[in-house]
């Protein structure tokens, strides 16, 4: 397993955090000590999947977070008391293959209703280290044709081998960065809610048709806002903006593989200037929580900006915004910035 190509581990250490609405449920493990008033008891694995959770959920359920504020997803350790708060739960939502300790923990669980997002929607290749998309030499037109096509072009990923998605040939799970997969997902654990929990149906339908109302106005905002732009090139310390980048016709420059504590080499800041002239690039993204020392590094070195496009993978208050649809208006609002929106 290579996460670290595509997902340096210090650079999102301290990035990942719950829901500020769950912060005592996580704390105090409510639905594991039967404090849940008679809820539904849902596990989520990380911040995206609780999400979803508590806004379908909403009333119906006691959601309990397994990733805690400043642990690094992808290196989760659960306690034992975790493991039985699994164990307990009615219903587990999660994301195969970001946090090995949460998978076999799930399988080893017994638990009836455990909801894979991966198997929800369609899960694509972004296994570079270098391009978002990874598509050639067919740069932008490519991108940009691909966002409408991607749903069937990559069909044979739909199981998802997230846990590679480091390497070639494996499938990229940040699936819930582009709001149209994300609206996906939600759907389909409104209808994996409704079936685990048939007596408030009709509620989670509800919930689910308000959130991908909300979400569907998220995509139109990035596709107005970003139809015409000066570049279409960004460059960031964390390569998880693949599906955003083709959903959008955008194209993603990683740095990932560098450790963000260590100087980038004199090669590859080279090689960042030559792309950043070319595709007039003008800045350099880095992570809300993250170091931005690589990204200061490369700035001052190619005379780029820094600026922040905060991979979601939790919500501190150190975030630009309190929840999951604040912060990706905020990262709309940076990238229309970086790339010279018209």
């Amino acid at each position: 397993m290579n996460v670290r190509r595509l997902i340096p581990a210090t650079a999102v250490a301290g990035a990942v955090a719950l829901g500020l609405t769950a912060l005592s449920a996580c704390s105090t493990s409510d639905a594991a000590d039967g404090g849940d008033g008679g809820k539904l008891k849902v596990t989520a694995s990380f911040y995206p999947m609780q999400f979803l959770a508590e806004r379908i959920g909403g009333e119906h359920v006691a959601v309990t977070g397994l990733t805690k504020p400043g642990v690094e997803p992808h290196d989760l350790e659960l306690t034992p008391r975790q493991i039985g708060s699994i164990s307990e739960s009615d219903y587990v939502l999660y994301l195969k293959g970001i946090q090995p300790a949460v998978d076999d923990a799930i399988k080893q669980s017994g638990v009836k209703n455990t909801v894979d997002a991966a198997t929800l929607t369609t899960l694509e290749n972004h296994g570079s280290e270098v391009s978002g998309h990874d598509h050639g030499h067919e740069g932008e037109e490519h991108a940009d044709e691909h966002g409408h096509e991607g749903e069937e072009a990559h069909e044979e990923h739909s199981e998802g081998d997230g846990h590679n998605h480091g390497e070639e040939g494996g499938a990229d799970p940040h699936i819930w960065l582009d709001p149209v997969k994300y609206a996906e997902v939600a759907k389909g654990v409104g209808k994996s809610l409704e079936k685990a929990d048939p007596d408030h149906a009709a509620d989670y339908k509800k919930n689910t048709e308000t959130l991908v109302a909300e979400l569907d106005k998220l995509n139109t905002a990035y596709e107005s806002g970003l139809k015409n732009t000066a570049t279409k090139t960004f460059i960031t310390t964390h390569s998880a903006f693949g599906y955003l980048a083709e959903r959008y016709g955008l194209t993603q420059q990683g740095i990932a593989g560098i450790d963000p504590e260590a100087e980038p080499s004199p090669a590859r800041i080279q090689e960042i200037h030559t792309i950043a002239e070319k595709e007039k690039a003008t800045t350099v993204f880095f992570e809300t929580l993250a170091s931005d020392r690589t990204a200061k590094t490369l700035a001052k070195d190619t005379g780029l900006k820094t600026g922040v496009l905060d991979p979601l993978e939790g919500i501190t208050d150190k975030s630009r915004g309190a929840d999951y649809i604040e912060v990706m208006e905020s990262n709309l609002t940076a990238l229309q910035k970086a790339l010279g929106a018209k």
